[in-house]
């Protein structure tokens, strides 16, 4: 097992720990969470901001009060344009340091902050800056699942549903690209956009799960059904499917596709939006079994999983889990972040329909 991946292994057991700890509600209860949250997000003029993967109770919940559910970056733009004074952002922990380099002057509080990211996880400072001061002839672009430091590191921050057009801008200039840390989705933009990249090992824990194998036996089943990959994935599926794209471009395809059954291959949480804009389509998830198959994760991300309604009443009545960014790192992951942003306002992109997780 290489250094990255051991990196996030090694966190999991406290995970799942931390995951069986959160306790059971019933219907009875869940009510009476939610109507205590309702009125502490006002009573603190507070708002929800929720990724897709996280639970459909949650994103139900900020759609119900006026928040956003939507990937990392339109949920730090949101974030920084509403005018609430406090952003909750359910997620994992670099979702809230985005949320927080957009938005210094507000109070960002996450439900937990032992939720990570295996990309962030297996892309560390210390190791990242040594690769790239191994290579300092080349750009440095990195995915927005990293922390604030390794953003402060790197020349770009990008997204997957704008990736590639930076990428292609880049080497279009003659720039060599230093890409990290998800190989899958580096190898994929490589291919698309033959830019000169060089890739970071690291890897999606719940992308890397699908199996191609049994992706073949299950488009076996159900003939008709499109295939929607997330680039995450590796390309063997990649190669498979009928649409790659961000969270929000595979949701806009159930809406869009005459299709009435897709495969996803991508975190199950986003099945809530998907049946949300078209409940008459049937969706199947893309299998993480079969041949070299273990399903640790199936197809759900165990620390977004550790985000709940109970530890998200609690961080508000006590207004612990603040992010904290250092000033002087903030500025600097801004400057690759607004980069990304002014960019894509360039290309007349609408962000939060094109960009993603």
């Amino acid at each position: 097992m290489d250094k990255q991946a051991m990196q996030w292994q090694n966190n999991l057991p406290k995970t799942i720990d931390i995951i069986n700890a959160i306790p059971k509600i019933s219907d009875t209860e869940k009510k009476h969470l939610l109507v205590k949250i309702k009125q502490e997000l006002k009573k603190q003029d507070a708002v929800l901001v929720a990724h897709y993967y996280t639970a459909k109770d949650l994103q139900q919940l900020a759609d119900d009060t006026g928040g956003c559910v939507s990937d990392s970056l339109e949920m730090a733009r949101f974030g920084k344009q509403h005018s609430a004074t406090t952003l909750i952002v359910a997620g994992v922990r670099f979702m809230g340091e985005t949320a927080k380099i957009l938005s210094p002057e507000k109070r960002v509080l996450m439900p937990t902050l032992e939720a990570e990211c295996s990309l962030d996880l297996g892309c560390n400072m210390e190791d990242f800056s040594t690769f790239c001061a191994q290579h300092p002839d080349r750009t440095v672009v990195v995915y927005a699942n990293t922390s604030a430091k390794v953003k402060a590191r790197a020349d770009w921050v990008v997204t997957s549903g704008i990736a590639s057009k930076i990428v292609a801008h880049l080497a279009e200039r003659g720039e060599k690209i230093l890409w990290a840390p998800d190989k899958h989705l580096g190898a994929y933009i490589q291919k698309i956009t033959q830019a000169d990249m060089l890739l970071w090992d690291g890897s999606c824990v719940v992308h890397d799960e699908f199996k191609t194998q049994a992706l073949v036996t299950l488009r076996q089943q159900h003939p008709d059904a499109a295939i929607l990959v997330h680039p995450e994935s590796p390309y063997s599926l990649v190669e498979m499917a009928d649409v790659v794209g961000s969270t929000t471009q595979l949701i806009k395809a159930v809406q869009t596709l005459p299709n009435k059954t897709f495969i996803v291959a991508t975190d199950n949480g986003i099945f809530y939006k998907m049946q949300q804009i078209a409940p008459e389509k049937q969706l199947l998830e893309a299998p993480t079994g079969g041949i070299g198959g273990s399903c640790q994760m199936c197809a759900h991300c165990p620390w977004m999983a550790m985000n709940s309604l109970s530890n998200l009443l609690h961080v508000l009545e006590t207004g612990e889990n603040a992010i904290q960014v250092r000033e002087d790192v903030r500025k600097k992951a801004l400057v690759s972040t607004q980069r990304m942003i002014d960019f894509a306002n360039k290309l007349d992109i609408q962000v939060a329909g094109k960009s993603t997780v």
